[in-house]
């Protein structure tokens, strides 16, 4: 087997509430609902998985009906367990609801446990960590645990990735060592708190992260695209025009698409492309994961977005 793409972070249960008509507050309203399997760690393991990308998931599992569900998931797409932890605690579970339009009016996290991802477990795992290609870290997990991972990248040379999830866990590294991170993923929200409040453009803030030695920044600007910045260029990509049916992983699934097409030794610029119609596609399903396409499909599908 090649070397695997590694993912450290949350797995959930996903519940996804879509409103049929505006939503008002303070009422009932009528809608439908979509449960999965999600996680920003365990989204990106299960679309690799599907791509035909050997991936491995560092996450925790509750010891509950729920569990053992996420886990069936996860061992029927692909997805190997080798490293992951069972707990007493209940499985973490996100509820999103949604708008008419697919897009998000709000969201309620139950965190799983994944202060027990520690370094001491990392390192109990090394050897698993040392035959990854890539190694994948969602901001869910503890800032002690990222620098761990981001000490032995810069070690074993295996590229780390930071996808800052939302702007609560993003905020925990606004002063964290991030030199010699191969790549953060922040959204136009995220981004800002990453840096200091002197920081108040989106160039003075992406100038700030590649001076702590952040190597590649990824910017996602929803509908407008997403921008990709380093120290000797940058690089801007549209969106591709979709309808949206959910955007619940679209981002994941950028993620995913960039990781893919650099397993496959992609420039920057075809990594970006292959990204951004990966997200199309999912914009235009339930759920978080494109299950319709296999790492041929995909790759064909760049040409009808771009």
């Amino acid at each position: 087997m090649s070397n695997p793409v590694i993912c450290i972070g949350a797995a959930l249960v996903d519940e996804l509430y879509h409103a049929s008509h505006p939503i008002l507050l303070a009422t009932t309203n009528e809608g439908t609902v979509h449960r999965s399997a999600g996680g920003v760690s365990r989204n990106i393991a299960h679309q690799l998985a599907l791509l035909g990308v050997p991936v491995q998931l560092i996450s925790v599992f509750g010891s509950d009906g729920e569990g053992d569900w996420l886990k069936t998931i996860c061992e029927y797409t692909g997805i190997q367990l080798d490293a992951a932890i069972t707990t007493s605690a209940l499985t973490g579970k996100y509820t999103g609801i949604l708008n008419q339009d697919g897009s998000l009016f709000t969201a309620f996290l139950t965190n799983p446990p994944l202060h027990l991802i520690t370094p001491e477990h990392l390192e109990k795992n090394k050897a698993l960590l040392e035959t990854a290609s890539c190694i994948l870290a969602d901001a869910n997990i503890n800032v002690e645990t990222t620098q761990w991972l981001l000490s032995f990248s810069k070690e074993s040379r295996i590229p780390f990735i930071i996808e800052p999830v939302s702007v609560p866990p993003a905020e925990k590294y606004r002063s964290a060592d991030l030199e010699g991170l191969y790549l953060i993923t922040p959204n136009e929200d995220e981004l800002p708190v990453l840096c200091s409040p002197s920081a108040t453009t989106i160039q003075e803030q992406v100038d700030e992260l590649l001076g702590r030695g952040v190597q590649n920044i990824w910017l996602h600007r929803g509908a407008e695209g997403s921008s990709f910045f380093s120290k000797d260029k940058s690089l801007t990509l549209a969106a591709p025009d979709a309808i949206v049916k959910d955007c619940t992983g679209a981002g994941d699934g950028s993620v995913s698409g960039f990781i893919l097409a650099k397993y496959l030794n992609k420039s920057h610029e075809e990594s970006l492309r292959i990204a951004h119609t990966l997200s199309a596609e999912i914009l235009q399903v339930n759920g978080a994961i494109a299950t319709h396409l296999n790492q041929e499909k995909l790759l064909q599908l760049v040409s009808k977005y771009y």
